[in-house]
């Protein structure tokens, strides 16, 4: 089994890629050791010390660290990713996966539906592919007085960047399609 990596915008974290599935179906998000017990995958991954954080993707695991340099961390990642796929392991507990994906309730006026759901289709057509790439994810939260409010995750969250890619890429994009949007936040 060959895994790749790729640098992201956030120095703090690496995107490894398996060549295999990661998750079939939404995205999973770790924060802290407490949170990975629903993934055995996790698990072993917040073993490794110095990692701060992991989350999947349809075809890679971004882990996020703190304090040692990614030349310490990276062969030690790699090795527990390699032997977590070859196991044949499931990477996420028999638990249900929904807690951790997107469990966050969405908010909008019911007016403003046929608005929404355009946001969400520039979303999911040109944000989240663009974003997957550099190892994260980021989704609808919700839409109230003209501004729309974005849950960025793995790589994103915490990312340099990332303000600059809701300001300057997310937010021009949504107003440019959709005139009603005034601003875009991150939650």
């Amino acid at each position: 089994m060959f895994i790749q990596t790729e640098a992201t915008p956030n120095p703090a974290t690496l995107k490894f890629l398996p060549g295999k599935v990661v998750m079939e179906m939404g995205t999973a998000e770790f924060r802290d050791e407490g949170s990975a017990s629903a993934s055995p995958l996790a698990a072993r991954i917040f073993a490794i010390p110095g990692v701060t954080g992991v989350f999947f993707g349809y075809d890679f695991v971004t882990v996020s660290k703190d304090g040692p340099e990614w030349h310490h961390l990276k062969p030690a990642i790699l090795g527990t990713i390699m032997e977590h796929f070859m196991s044949g392991a499931p990477v996420m507990g028999t638990a249900s996966t929904s807690a951790q994906t997107d469990s966050d309730e969405e908010f909008f006026d019911a007016g403003d539906e046929t608005i929404v759901a355009t946001i969400k289709e520039l979303l999911e057509t040109r944000v989240r592919p663009a974003v997957a790439q550099d190892g994260g994810d980021i989704t609808f939260r919700g839409f109230k007085d003209g501004k729309v409010f974005l849950n960025m995750k793995g790589s994103c969250a915490g990312c340099p960047s990332s303000t600059a890619t809701l300001k300057h890429g997310v937010q021009n994009l949504l107003r440019h399609f959709v005139p009603e949007v005034q601003e875009v936040e991150a939650v």
